[in-house]
């Protein structure tokens, strides 16, 4: 059983790690394979708000999904062996590789969803920095490893409180000395 939690920090390091230097690192040479993710997914994201809708074409045709998809398939096919051995890790492994496109494809189908539940990956494509943030599924290597910045609802820092002036000085009352009061 210590199988699925392990998994699951696994999936999402492989997460961080995929996108930032396989899709981000070798997909920024036009003539990489990767490069589906950066000239085609991103361009698409930043241009209409986080909609890519080539999610909606068939899975079949050549496109950027398919190719995700047929990479996440090499993810799957690629830990099977580990089956016999690790059964509940590599189970994990498959789901979370199932999770991701599931959860990936409806952010870039439905940004609304997307900057309310998985605003991590929101930021990824419409903030300023679009080398941070490179979980897609749940921020928590880019938490560790320092590369999660916000940018969706952050609000500019209101201005520090202003103190307020000390109130002019006005005829003293006279002090009285509690110590020298007569007893009771």
């Amino acid at each position: 059983m210590i199988g699925i939690p392990l998994g699951l920090l696994y999936s999402n390091f492989g997460e961080w790690l995929l996108h930032k230097y396989v899709l981000h690192g070798l997909g920024k040479n036009p003539r990489s394979f990767w490069s589906f993710h950066w000239h085609e997914h991103h361009q698409k994201s930043r241009r209409n708000e986080m909609v890519d809708d080539q999610y909606t074409s068939p899975w079949w045709v050549w496109s950027p999904q398919s190719k995700e998809l047929l990479g996440l398939a090499a993810i799957v096919a690629g830990h099977l062996p580990l089956f016999p051995v690790a059964p509940f890790f590599t189970a994990t492994v498959w789901y979370s590789t199932v999770k991701y496109y599931r959860i990936h494809k409806r952010a870039h189908l439905d940004p609304h969803w997307a900057k309310e539940h998985l605003p991590w990956h929101y930021d990824h494509h419409m903030g300023r920095d679009q080398n941070s943030n490179w979980c897609v599924t749940h921020p928590f290597f880019d938490i560790v490893l320092g590369t999660r910045k916000e940018f969706v609802g952050v609000q500019p820092r209101a201005p520090e409180a202003v103190k307020p002036a000390p109130r002019p000085a006005t005829s003293p009352e006279p002090e009285q000395d509690v110590s020298a009061a007569p007893p009771p």
